[in-house]
């Protein structure tokens, strides 16, 4: 038996409300224990796509960057890929020594929402831009064999990298689905709990994203998410280029 050791009296639930661009919104978070809200500020931009791309031309860059990134994790990609961002993002090492290397080598999140989800034996996960599978698989050891976990990622190499990682673990109910994050084909209210590790500022259709979660979340479902949020605007040199897109 795989003993993950998760504090589920610190966990916190996300609540996520959708603002209308330019209306100045926040994102506002509180725990699943208490009533103290808090609402953090973001900064409004109206860019939902680097200078002179179409959605189209950002989606088959972003599918294109991360099949990279499964081909050769160990190489420079703007952004930090692997175990020692990984283990200094929070997860343990403990923890990642149970799984695939292969899960562990091309992760390339920006939080550890996978620790925080109380998720328990027999619930429904979709766990949307899977990656190598890293979080998919802890959150497989914490739905349990009962349970169900759907992993979903675009880019062929990491899906196919997260297959041979399922494989590996052998978690029969972990299921990877090579699809658009913001079209998983799933079932309307379908899911427990959705999670996302630093998906939704790649994507130029956050709206759509954010409509799909709420169509397969269960009445009580929770989204939880880990993401980079401005908190003052950029210069105005940064954050018109693709490179800048990726940092």
């Amino acid at each position: 038996m795989t003993d993950l050791n998760v504090d589920a009296d610190s966990t916190p639930a996300f609540n996520v409300s959708k603002v209308e661009p330019g209306s100045g919104g926040s994102i506002a978070t509180w725990p699943s224990k208490g009533d103290v809200m808090v609402e953090i500020p973001m900064v409004d931009s109206s860019q939902s796509t680097p200078s002179g791309m179409s959605s189209a031309d950002l989606r088959s860059a972003v599918q294109q960057r991360y099949s990279d990134v499964s081909r050769e994790p160990t190489g420079d990609w703007g952004f930090r890929v692997g175990r020692p961002f990984a283990e200094a993002l929070g997860y343990p090492a403990a923890l990642l020594n149970q799984l695939p290397a292969g899960a562990v080598e091309a992760f390339t999140g920006v939080g550890t929402p996978a620790l925080f989800a109380d998720v328990h034996p027999g619930d429904t996960v979709v766990d949307l831009g899977c990656g190598g599978g890293l979080d998919a698989l802890i959150l497989g050891l914490m739905s349990g064999p009962r349970g169900r976990v759907v992993a979903v990622d675009f880019a062929p190499e990491m899906a196919a990298r997260a297959r041979q990682n399922v494989k590996l673990m052998d978690q029969p109910h972990v299921e990877i689905l090579e699809r658009l994050v913001s079209d998983t084909g799933l079932l309307d209210a379908s899911a427990d709990w959705v999670t996302a590790n630093g998906i939704l500022n790649l994507s130029a259709a956050k709206e759509e994203v954010l409509d799909e979660v709420f169509r397969i979340l269960r009445p009580g479902g929770r989204f939880l998410l880990a993401e980079i949020a401005l908190r003052e605007p950029l210069p105005p040199d940064r954050g018109h280029s693709l490179s800048d897109w990726f940092r």
